[in-house]
């Protein structure tokens, strides 16, 4: 039985669905690895180590995860840190496709590493780090969405402080 799983993604930033996400895989799993994409193919507002930053905060009080950057193929990485497991959320249906896709791809690449997908609370189910971006952009208070200090940061870096 595998100990790790690794909950791979860009989280820029990271919401209460990704807090709920990895709680909820800390009760299946020894250990979570939040792996964060250094260098991901989409633009970033916080860099990788500001993201790290902001994660480890976000969990620091959920016994057995570790949160750390990644960089290169990400089936080499679960390789690299002895798991063959990925996690992963799916929000709605329209997050299937591209998600099946990119399962399929690491499978051709590694076929002894598993994706898993974990159905995302409904209480979050339409929560994306894009959204949220825009939302703060436009001033709203994200108090349901992310934690503070998050929101704190997001709105600094977008030049809308919080009232």
């Amino acid at each position: 039985m595998n100990k790790i799983a690794i909950y791979p993604g860009t989280f820029d930033p990271v919401t209460y669905g990704h807090i709920d996400l990895i709680k909820r895989a800390t009760k299946i799993f020894e250990h979570v690895v939040v792996a964060v994409a250094a260098r991901p193919q989409k633009d970033t507002l916080f860099s990788a180590k500001e993201r790290v930053s902001l994660l480890k905060a976000a969990t620091k009080s959920i016994s057995r995860v570790s949160v750390e950057t990644f960089e290169g193929l990400l089936v080499d990485y679960v390789k690299r840190k002895k798991s063959c497991v990925m996690i992963r959320g799916l929000r709605m249906i329209s997050d299937f496709e591209y998600e099946f896709q990119m399962a399929l791809t690491n499978r051709r690449l590694s076929p002894d590493i598993e994706t898993i997908y974990m159905m995302t609370n409904e209480s979050y189910c339409y929560l994306s780090s894009k959204l949220i971006k825009e939302a703060a952009l436009l001033g709203a208070d994200l108090k349901n969405f992310v934690p503070d200090f998050v929101e704190n940061r997001l709105k600094r870096r977008l030049g809308r402080q919080k009232k």
